[in-house]
């Protein structure tokens, strides 16, 4: 049988329970949502740079093959930069022409971009989550150009 005595010593036990469980909870809900973005965000800079890649495909008037390379590397720089999420826009791109290593005779060019995570965090860090945070993310694509096809 409760008792009105009974009742007055349970009073204030349910907040008690709630400040000491409500932390963790909140804590597991925070570190969902930051890897969520940091998620969404590695996403972006793939879709990015695939694009990239891709214009660099596209044909670029040129009286040589070096002018035609350089070409394609700002179009693809330019594209995949334009194709970061707003979220991360402070990506930045770099294209390196080379060799292919499994086909020789073919030209090769990857598309990389790379977001400074430790310096431009999505959201802010709690006390500890920073030690399991990436200090960046980046992405590369590379596609495989025809030396025939370059001018």
């Amino acid at each position: 049988m409760i008792t009105p005595m009974s009742l007055r010593w349970q009073r204030g036990a349910t907040a008690i329970e709630f400040a000491l469980v409500f932390p963790l909870f909140f804590c597991v809900f925070y570190a969902i949502v930051t890897f969520s973005l940091i998620f969404v965000a590695q996403q972006s800079l793939t879709l990015a740079s695939e694009e990239g890649a891709r214009a660099a495909l596209n044909y670029q008037k040129a009286n040589d093959v070096a002018t035609a390379l350089t070409l394609r590397a700002t179009a693809a720089c330019t594209t995949a930069t334009n194709m970061v999420a707003s979220m991360i826009s402070t990506a930045s791109c770099q294209t390196v022409p080379s060799a292919c290593s499994y086909q020789p005779a073919m030209t090769c060019m990857a598309v990389s971009l790379t977001y400074d995570y430790a310096a431009h965090p999505l959201i802010p860090n709690l006390p500890l989550l920073g030690l399991v945070l990436p200090a960046s993310l980046s992405s590369t694509a590379t596609v495989q150009l025809n030396p025939v096809n370059i001018l």
